[in-house]
């Protein structure tokens, strides 16, 4: 049965996704919903100690991350997804490789949320206890109740920051030590790099995790993007 290490092997060529052609990207398709069929955390969202971490990007689908390498005189560098569900916030931080001392970083923060559950169809167990939670909460029903649930693998994202610059002027040095200097700083100066606010409205998501453990993630985007992802220590 094909596992991780198989899906390691069959990504380490393609410079997470860069020199990837159709027949590697059907391949390694094949390979990740094998592996999630392995999946150790259904429940991911109910799993934060495992969620929490600075994620680099091991491979995906993404045009437009691996966009970033077509930029003039630039090479992408590590690109990272850090989560820190105790404020429920992701960082995606891109290193940009240039010239010396003109390297660049290109880092979006957003909020996220758990999703609606696609579909909450309550049995009689389940309708019972909606009932009590009704009258718990003072609300009056006369029929059977219909409550939302929640997905405890995927989550909303709404994008709210955006940051652009060279990494020396923004002190730049890790992803945990920058992600400080972000949630310090309400809004760098222009000195130092462009920071502006992103309409949350308009640019919103999804991204549904289907694998994690200890150290590998795999995610799925609302735009049917693979990411895959390891933990750095």
């Amino acid at each position: 049965m094909l596992n991780k290490t198989d899906l390691k092997n069959a990504i380490a060529k393609t410079n997470r996704g860069i020199l990837a052609n159709a027949n590697d990207r059907q391949v390694i398709a094949s390979i990740i919903a094998r592996v999630e069929d392995l999946n150790p955390t259904p429940n991911p969202l109910s799993a934060p100690d495992l969620l929490a971490g600075d994620w680099r990007l091991l491979y995906t689908t993404s045009q437009e991350l691996l966009g970033i390498d077509r930029i003039p005189f630039a090479d992408l560098g590590n690109i990272y997804q850090c989560v820190r569900p105790e404020v429920s916030r992701i960082y995606n931080i891109a290193e940009v490789n240039s010239l010396p001392f003109c390297e660049g970083l290109v880092s979006v923060v957003a909020d996220f949320a758990p999703a609606p559950a696609e579909e909450s169809i309550l049995d009689t167990a389940s309708a019972d206890s909606a009932a009590e939670v009704a009258v718990a909460t003072n609300v009056k029903t006369d029929v059977k109740t219909d409550i939302e649930t929640l997905s405890q693998r995927r989550v909303n994202v709404k994008f709210n920051r955006a940051i652009f610059g060279l990494q020396r002027t923004l002190g730049y040095q890790s992803p945990a030590q920058y992600i400080d200097q972000i949630q310090s700083t309400e809004k760098f100066s222009f000195l130092k790099g462009i920071d502006f606010a992103i309409n949350a409205d308009r640019q919103q998501g999804w991204l549904e995790i289907t694998y994690l453990d200890k150290d590998m993630r795999i995610g799925r985007g609302n735009q049917g993007s693979l990411f895959v992802l390891t933990k750095d220590a």
